[in-house]
């Protein structure tokens, strides 16, 4: 634990990726038990063990230790932004921590899960008082979730890779899947020659960067075919000796989400293709908050499959016949995968259809109609390009219409987490209807350090009321938000909601009268 602390420390001081990767190459070389650098590897990908003891309770036995009333304990986490460091910063410790290897405190962690209450609470009491406050945050962070230390899993690869002299795609493939430090050595990991023993395994996803106007011109059909962009889940449907597995994105297996993906004909040869999970009626995606109610509901009765109806849109295909063909021309690959689809033949497996264009013109036209067959832009790919590793530029693009906009007033203010904890950032926005303000959205990104520095003066001044960690303000500020959908709510006060929405620029010369209405916004999604 010590190691791994001290690794983590070192990290949190540092914003350089390079500075970071030679820190954890240094310590996947090191000494330390394999078993810890498992744990370590897992923990940066996202690969979290679950969760034995409710915050609320930690919150609550830290604020007993202290001899401090709660109230008191929540307005420090409010301030601090972290509860793992508010705890540490609250509980006395010990000047020397025990050293015990990180794998032996996730172990006892986990044994947790069946520990009655009181149980639990002696632990943590004992574990608190017997580490110093680095450790103490550290071992708080192994149950209530991730470490925010700006480490990638794409930093993780490049470590892994300069610290085993092997292939950085090649690490990037053996670290998707279902492995986990319960259940994985370090030699099973990395066993290059071994690589089809998880017949479920995807791959990881190649994604693209959003395409730049001034390169636009650039894009000729003698070189590149445009698809359009579609707006669901992304995820990887997986054949192999007669078994299916559907992946998403998140590195989630997701096969009995989708029952009439995953029922396919299995007698065709084996395969993997990329593609897009979409709610799907008529010949058009339904709105995206409808697929949302299929996410997480394994074994989905007959009604929400019914209500909800599904299909995979197929991108791409990575593997035929057991062989990896992404190193093989995008073009080439994809006649493979039209002669797949209609091998497949199935009603729920569709394939991306080509958007023909001459120039790049007409494809900033078509573009800019994409909307209307529920598509939210174009995706550009070379004929000659690859499926490559992560995110990469020059064989793909995604170019996205522009999104919505509207003008509304900052009414509600939360303070954010970690380096921005001392600031207001997260914002939530109202719009006029008549004399009141409704509100419609909450966002957070989009703006400065300074920017929110001087929206955190604005709060303190203006202040209304306080409801816990959220601050009542004058409505007074006004700003335009840009989003990508707008869409019917019954959960909504405004009646509405709207897909990622973030701020894209403080309007100061506005008023909050000059606000838009939510007259405006359902006019613009056409529900007027």
């Amino acid at each position: 634990m010590k190691r791994f602390t001290e690794l983590i420390a070192s990290l949190d001081n540092t914003t350089s990726s390079s500075v970071k990767t030679l820190l954890l190459s240094e310590y996947f070389i090191s000494e330390v038990e394999e078993l810890d650098k498992l744990w370590a590897i897992a923990l940066f990908t996202g690969k979290r063990p679950p969760r034995t003891i409710n915050t609320t309770l930690l919150r609550t036995w830290c604020a007993e230790q202290a001899d401090i009333p709660l109230w008191l304990f929540e307005q420090n986490y409010h301030i601090v932004g972290d509860l793992a460091e508010t705890i540490a910063l609250i509980v006395t410790g010990n000047h020397q921590s025990i050293d015990k290897a990180l794998y032996l405190w996730i172990n006892e962690i986990q044994g947790l899960k069946t520990s009655t209450e009181e149980e639990k609470k002696m632990y943590m009491l004992q574990a608190w008082q017997s580490l110093d406050s680095s450790s103490v945050w550290v071992l708080n962070k192994l149950i209530t979730g991730g470490f925010r230390i700006g480490v990638s899993k794409n930093i993780v690869i490049k470590a892994l890779s300069k610290a085993t002299g092997q292939d950085a795609n090649k690490i990037a493939y053996h670290l998707t899947g279902n492995w986990s430090p319960l259940n994985t050595t370090w030699q099973q990991l990395f066993d290059f020659d071994n690589s089809a023993s998880d017949l479920s395994k995807p791959y990881p996803f190649f994604l693209a960067y959003s395409l730049e106007v001034d390169l636009a011109h650039t894009i000729h059909p003698d070189e590149w075919l445009a698809e359009w962009k579609w707006d669901g889940i992304r995820g990887q449907l997986i054949l192999r000796s007669g078994e299916i597995y559907l992946w998403s994105r998140g590195e989630e297996l997701i096969t009995e989400n989708f029952p009439e993906i995953s029922s396919l004909n299995d007698s065709v040869a084996e395969f993997v293709i990329d593609g897009e999970i979409l709610a799907w009626s008529a010949g058009k995606p339904l709105d995206f908050q409808k697929l949302q109610t299929r996410i997480g509901r394994k074994n989905p009765g007959k009604k929400l499959l019914a209500d909800v109806p599904v299909v995979f849109m197929a991108y791409d295909i990575i593997e035929k016949g057991k062989s990896d063909i992404r190193t093989q021309p995008f073009e080439f690959r994809r006649k493979i995968l039209e002669e797949l689809i209609m091998e497949l033949n199935s009603p729920n497996i569709l394939i991306s259809p080509l958007v023909h264009f001459d120039d790049h013109f007409e494809l900033s036209y078509l573009r800019n109609t994409a909307k209307v067959g529920g598509a939210e832009g174009l995706m550009l790919k070379k004929k000659s390009g690859i499926y490559h590793t992560g995110r990469k530029s020059g064989d793909m693009w995604k170019w996205k219409m522009d999104p919505y906009t509207i003008d509304a007033v900052l009414i509600y203010a939360q303070r954010g987490h970690g380096r921005r904890a001392t600031l207001f950032s997260d914002f939530t926005f109202a719009l006029r209807e008549g004399d009141r303000l409704v509100p419609f959205a909450k966002a957070y990104s989009g703006l400065t350090d300074a920017e929110m520095a001087e929206i955190t003066a604005f709060v303190r001044s203006n202040t209304l009321e306080t409801f816990g960690p959220v601050t009542s303000v004058k409505p007074e500020l006004v700003f335009e938000l840009a989003f990508e959908g707008i869409s019917l709510s019954t959960r909504h006060k405004s009646g509405i909601s709207v897909r990622f929405p973030r701020i894209s620029r403080w309007r100061k010369d506005k008023k909050s009268d000059e606000a838009n209405t939510l007259e405006d916004i359902r006019r613009m999604a056409g529900l007027l």
